[in-house]
């Protein structure tokens, strides 16, 4: 497919940021009920008692987790955040995600979070200066999309996928049992 048949084909064009940014944000309430499942499966299976007790070990479940997490849903299309936003992930030429190409894009979608925290780490950054650099990195990550022909973000672009506006399929009408 070239890049002018892109343009012609409005079910591969990239959903407008402030929607992709919504479902970015609804997805992050969403990992928190991951987050708890899995910490608390964590703490259980290691007897952890504190939470600063085996923290890179957690930290690293977690990263695990959000992976098999991701990699599941992205290569059935969809997550429930991107669903309920009507987006899709398809690889660049609209046909549906494998599990490695979905495994690709989790990798390179730290790039929304590691610059950040390796930079905070570095250089021995507070929390809150931490977070401030984060939120400033994000907008710039998120604003990058601009400058992308079909409006992708670079992490899709160098993975080989896009986001896509996705209409689901209308259903029958129900059978009205009560009427007012």
């Amino acid at each position: 497919m070239t890049e002018s048949s892109f343009a012609e084909t409005p079910s591969l064009l990239a959903p407008p940021l402030m929607r992709r940014m919504a479902a970015w944000l609804y997805e992050g309430m969403l990992l928190f009920g991951v987050v708890f499942i899995a910490g608390y499966l964590f703490s259980t299976l290691t007897q952890t008692r504190n939470a600063l007790d085996n923290r890179h070990w957690q930290q690293a479940f977690l990263f695990v987790v959000f992976g098999v997490y991701f990699v599941w849903f992205w290569s059935k299309g969809q997550t429930l955040a991107m669903k309920t936003w009507h987006i899709r992930l398809v690889d660049v030429n609209g046909q549906p995600v494998t599990q490695g190409r979905a495994f690709l894009r989790y990798l390179l979608s730290w790039l929304w979070f590691f610059p950040p925290l390796a930079a905070g780490g570095l250089f021995a950054l507070p929390g809150g200066e931490v977070a401030v650099i984060m939120l400033g990195w994000v907008l710039v990550w998120a604003l990058l999309s601009r400058f992308h022909a079909q409006g992708q973000f670079v992490h899709d672009a160098l993975a080989g996928t896009r986001l896509v506006h996705h209409k689901p399929a209308t259903s029958p009408q129900r059978t009205k049992f009560w009427h007012p």
